[in-house]
């Protein structure tokens, strides 16, 4: 127990300004927008990977890549947003209290501001990828903002709608590039997201549990023996869906070698519970993407044999 406390104080301290040295206003803003977080935006680029037989390649991926740009911007102010509405628990939080509102570097008046104009920035640039993007664009950051003021704080309703986010991501790729939205990405999708969502609920129920300050209301509401349950019928339910995917759907029948993905989706989904519940990194899906190289060769390594698929089985 000693040990994993002082492992847990390191990980606190390595993830805290330098002797809680105060950031300028410039740094400030740009660890508030989180850029570490957009990693989830890659989701974007879901549908321009799976019709690359179908499109102009370069094309359709700058117009994927501003897409991704736009939810960035997107995030980025619903983040700022977010952390100013949860400001006062925040700072009783042990690592949340670093963050750059919570500790006084990014002045409220001065969040807002940059809030207000990082999404109008946004709006105008998603103004070019035509009127169904927008929607989703502007659907997304309006449920986000019902989630950071209301829904987060409402059981089980918390969970879809962060899934729900993952999956306008991907409707928003599919229609920034003007293609057809396949029943089986959005599936798959909001399966992955809330075995995401899941995973990281049971890791910050464990750290209250365990005595931490900080943890949200909602916690509350579940125990570990229902997101257990939840996380057993998530991830089966996840697994069988891409499976049958990779068989059934028109782009397997298109692609006869798409089965030849399910061992990645396997792995990352069994590597992803192993870095949870024996190494603790549940409360940071970004952490995982960005940090743990076995995850990340495994994704590149899925994309890159889904591309080779899909340009050479067509």
């Amino acid at each position: 127990m000693a040990v994993a406390n002082q492992e847990q104080d390191e990980q606190i301290e390595s993830e805290s300004p330098k002797g809680e040295r105060r950031r300028s206003l410039p740094l400030a803003l740009i660890a508030a927008i989180r850029p570490k977080q957009w990693t989830k935006n890659l989701l974007l680029f879901a549908g321009f990977l799976f019709t690359l037989d179908k499109t102009q390649v370069l094309h359709s991926l700058s117009l994927a890549a501003l897409g991704f740009g736009v939810f960035c911007l997107l995030s980025g102010a619903t983040y700022i947003i977010n952390d100013i509405a949860d400001v006062d628990s925040d700072r009783l939080h042990p690592k949340k209290r670093f963050r750059p509102i919570a500790s006084g570097d990014l002045p409220i008046p001065a969040a807002i501001t940059a809030a207000v104009i990082i999404t109008v920035i946004a709006a105008a640039a998603s103004t070019t990828l035509g009127g169904r993007f927008e929607i989703a664009a502007a659907v997304y950051f309006f449920l986000t903002l019902s989630y950071s003021f209301w829904l987060k704080q409402v059981v089980i309703i918390d969970l879809l709608i962060l899934a729900s986010g993952f999956v306008l991501r991907a409707i928003a790729g599919a229609w920034a590039i003007n293609v057809g939205i396949s029943a089986w990405l959005v599936l798959c999708t909001l399966l992955l997201a809330l075995f995401l969502g899941i995973e990281k609920r049971q890791s910050q129920l464990l750290a209250v549990q365990k005595g931490r300050q900080g943890g949200r209301r909602i916690l509350n509401e579940y125990s570990t023996e229902m997101l257990d349950q939840m996380s057993t019928i998530v991830t089966s339910a996840l697994l069988m869906s891409y499976a049958l995917y990779t068989i059934q759907s028109d782009s397997a029948l298109k692609h006869h070698y798409l089965m030849a993905t399910i061992p990645f989706v396997l792995y990352g989904i069994f590597r992803y519970l192993y870095l949870v519940h024996r190494r603790g990194v549940g409360e940071s899906p970004d952490e995982v993407l960005l940090k743990d190289k076995p995850m990340l060769i495994n994704i590149v390594l899925w994309a890159v044999t889904t591309a080779f698929i899909v340009v050479l089985s067509h």
